[in-house]
């Protein structure tokens, strides 16, 4: 069996499903906006999560900052930033995610050989 090459990406699946489960752990479940956007990004934020799982590339690890990025800016964007559970809730999974996608990209020789070239130029 094939050994996992990033311990981040089973967090942020974890993170995920977190998301998923948060409208109804915050008591926010009758806010359609708030709630559509915890499932669908906490849906995404799994199945890109399980991907680089499997097979790690370092697009999915884009691609995971990127639901980072925009899990922080989501309250704002789709006008739920008044709804205090919501605001947190989004901002600090958007956080986390976007941090450990970092982390990963920045750490893993495989990815970071690009920035690396540069700087050393």
């Amino acid at each position: 069996m094939k050994q996992m090459k990033h311990w981040q990406d089973p967090v942020n699946a974890l993170v995920g499903g977190c998301l998923i489960l948060s409208p109804w752990a915050l008591g926010i479940q009758s806010e359609t906006v708030a709630m559509a956007n915890a499932v669908v990004i906490g849906l995404a934020l799994i199945a890109v999560a399980l991907g680089a799982i499997l097979v790690p590339q370092a697009w999915e690890e884009w691609t995971e900052f990127a639901l980072g990025l925009w899990l922080i800016a989501s309250p704002w964007v789709l006008g739920f930033a008044a709804l205090r559970e919501a605001r947190l809730g989004a901002v600090i999974a958007g956080v986390v995610v976007a941090a450990l996608a970092l982390w990963t990209l920045m750490t893993d020789k495989d990815y970071n050989s690009w920035w690396r070239n540069r700087m050393a130029h």
